[in-house]
C-alpha cells in the first residue's frame, strides 16, 4: 500500500545569513527612527538565496511609538523579498502578538531590533512560526 504512504520531507532547513553592511544599515535606521519603530522588508541575493543583502522600504509605511504598519499591497512582484525587519523602542527584541500574526502571514525570516534610549541595540531573528533562528553575519 505504498500509494497511500505519507511522503517525508528530507530537506534540510535553510541556514540564513545577512551581510554585515545590511545589518549595520538596519541598526542605524532603527536608531535614527527612535523613539518610533522602523519597519522595512528584507531582500536576498538572487544567486545566494539564503543571504539577506538589502532592505526594501515600502511606500506608505507608518511608524509610531508602538507600531510599524506595512502596506504590503505596495510591494511589487519580487520573489527575492523573504521577510521583514522592524525595531522596538526598547531593548527587548521579542515578538508581540501582532508581530507573530505578521510572521505567520508574510515571509520566512523576520528580524526585530531592540533600541535602548542609550543608543545600544539588541536583535533577534525569527521564522514564520515565531521561533528564534540563527542568522549568521557574513
Amino acid at each position: 500500500m505504498g500509494f497511500f504512504r505519507r511522503k517525508t520531507n528530507n530537506l534540510t532547513p535553510i541556514q540564513w545569513r545577512i551581510t554585515k553592511r545590511c545589518l549595520d544599515l538596519i541598526f542605524e535606521s532603527s536608531k535614527s527612527n527612535f523613539p518610533q519603530e522602523f519597519g522595512a522588508l528584507l531582500r536576498v541575493d538572487r544567486v545566494n538565496k539564503n543571504t539577506i543583502v538589502e532592505v526594501v522600504l515600502l511606500p506608505g509605511t507608518i511608524s509610531g511609538d508602538s507600531h510599524a504598519i506595512f502596506h504590503l499591497h505596495m510591494l511589487p512582484v519580487d520573489y527575492s523579498v523573504v521577510g521583514t525587519v522592524h525595531s522596538h523602542p526598547s531593548a527587548i527584541a521579542l515578538p508581540s502578538k501582532a508581530d507573530l500574526d505578521l510572521f505567520s502571514h508574510f515571509g520566512r525570516i523576520h528580524i526585530i531590533v531592540g533600541v535602548s534610549p542609550f543608543g545600544g541595540v539588541t536583535w533577534k531573528a525569527y521564522d514564520y512560526k515565531g521561533q528564534e533562528v540563527l542568522l549568521q553575519v557574513v
